[in-house]
Formats: C-alpha cells, sequence, structure tokens
C-alpha cells in the first residue's frame, strides 16, 4: 500500500456524481412495495406487510446466492435507513445464515454502479462459499487502527494500512468467533450504515463495498469506492490511497 495525497487531484479523478432518482427508476424498481411478483418467490420474509424480503437472485454467480431487499421504500443506501429497520437486515442475515450447512455464507452489501450494483434499491447479497476467504482466516491487528469511535461493544476505526480514502473496519472490541450468532450484529450493521452516513458527509454520496468476514475475528469492511483501481492495484497488488488513514479517521470523527 502506498499513500500518495497527489493522486488525489489529477485529471481525471473527479468523483462519481449521484443525480437524484429519475420517474423511470422510481416506475422500474423491481424492489419497490408491490412489485413482489418481478422477483423470484422469496425464501424469507420479515413482517406483514413486509419490511425485508430475500429472494434468490435473478443471474446468480454461484449454485446458492441471494438478495436481501432491506426495506419496501425506495431508499439507496443503507446510511437512509432507520435503526429499528437496520435490526431486520441483521435479522435477515442471521436467519439465512442456518438455511445451508456446510458452506461459508459471505454477506456483502454493494453501493453504486461503480461498485458492482446493478439496481439502486438498497439490498444485500448473500453468497455462500464453499470454503471462508483467506483474509476471514485469522485475527486481526487492533493495534493498527485509527479509531474513530467505540460504542455498545464495537469499534469503528481506519485500519493503518488503508487500500482506499476512508476504508473502515468495524469489529467486537475484543475477537469473537460466529458473526451471525453474535448479539454485536445488529449494532455491527447500524455503525456500518452511521459510517456511510459520515463518509457521505465527507466526501459526499460515493460507490462502496461492504461485508462481513466471518472467522475466528469476525469483522465488518467498508471499502468507498474514491478511487478507480486500475492496473497497479489488481496487478502488483499495490493500492494507491490518496488520503492517509490517521487523517481519515480525524475527519470521521469530527462529523456526527
Amino acid at each position: 500500500m502506498a499513500i500518495a495525497p497527489a493522486r488525489g487531484v489529477r485529471p481525471g479523478a473527479a468523483r462519481p456524481a449521484f443525480d437524484e432518482p429519475t420517474p423511470e427508476e422510481l416506475d422500474s424498481c423491481p424492489f419497490c412495495a408491490g412489485r413482489e411478483d418481478r422477483t423470484p418467490p422469496e425464501t424469507l420474509r420479515i413482517g406483514d406487510p413486509w419490511r425485508v424480503r430475500v429472494v434468490p437472485n435473478l443471474y446468480p454467480a454461484f449454485p446458492r446466492q441471494e438478495v436481501v431487499v432491506h426495506t419496501p421504500e425506495h431508499r439507496r443506501s443503507l446510511a437512509e435507513l432507520e435503526h429499528e429497520q437496520l435490526d431486520l437486515v441483521a435479522e435477515a442475515w442471521r436467519a439465512r445464515s442456518e438455511a445451508v450447512h456446510g458452506a461459508y455464507l459471505h454477506a456483502l452489501v454493494n453501493e453504486g454502479r461503480e461498485a458492482g450494483s446493478s439496481l439502486p434499491h438498497t439490498h444485500s447479497q448473500l453468497v455462500w462459499l464453499p470454503e471462508p476467504p483467506s483474509e476471514a482466516r485469522h485475527e486481526v491487528d487492533r493495534s493498527r487502527w485509527e479509531v474513530v469511535l467505540e460504542r455498545d461493544g464495537l469499534v469503528l476505526a481506519c485500519p493503518w494500512v488503508s487500500r482506499l480514502a476512508y476504508e473502515c473496519v468495524i469489529a467486537p472490541a475484543a475477537p469473537e468467533r460466529h458473526a451471525f450468532r453474535s448479539e454485536l450484529l445488529a449494532p455491527a450493521v447500524r455503525l456500518l450504515a452511521e459510517a456511510i452516513g459520515r463518509v457521505r458527509r465527507v466526501a459526499g454520496p460515493t460507490p462502496l463495498n461492504a461485508w462481513v468476514h466471518d472467522g475466528p475475528d469476525w469483522h465488518v469492511e467498508l471499502l468507498p469506492r474514491l478511487s478507480i483501481i486500475a492496473g497497479v492495484e489488481l496487478g502488483a497488488g499495490w493500492w494507491i490511497n490518496p488520503l492517509p488513514p490517521e487523517q481519515a479517521a480525524e475527519l470521521l470523527r469530527d462529523v456526527s
């Protein structure tokens, strides 16, 4: 990883713009309430009328892949949801984690087309993998974090080896196993939404990816996509970050 502040102001480094939802977007969204017939039959429904739905992915990349629709209202970001709704998202993840035994559940959120999201309505993906990713198999080094805040037994921090600007990690203050059985899962989803909101207030709306690493030291990673990932990152494994993590943590601490 290399810190290169000048990269953030080079020609062509402009951040993606987010326009307001168009009438076409609102009219065509299959995740809004009343359009349940536009998705495959649901595997889970929470609430009556529903507040969260889980359906098979219509275009799966894996044998078992599902979509968690976070809200019946047309919202574009996890950051726009109330705590009660975020708790239902965590409940859906927990419930579906028991659907397949002997596989690793990878829960992830993509926001923005640049981050791989094909539909703007806030949702997450559940992917069952044959084994845990290598990054999920080890404990994280909490001594190498720039802490933003601590709350409810959780830490929000910017890792020293941050790949991109405003990268964040959310983890139990003490190492803990089994994310989807943890009482801290719902508070972690709330803190993830808050972290996204803080990034939006500092840097504006941005594409992002987030995921749960469920291993011996489970945690959530948030990777805002303010920079374009190119050949150096993909080919050489060197991440070029224009913002030092200590500065990112300071900026995120200063917004509420």
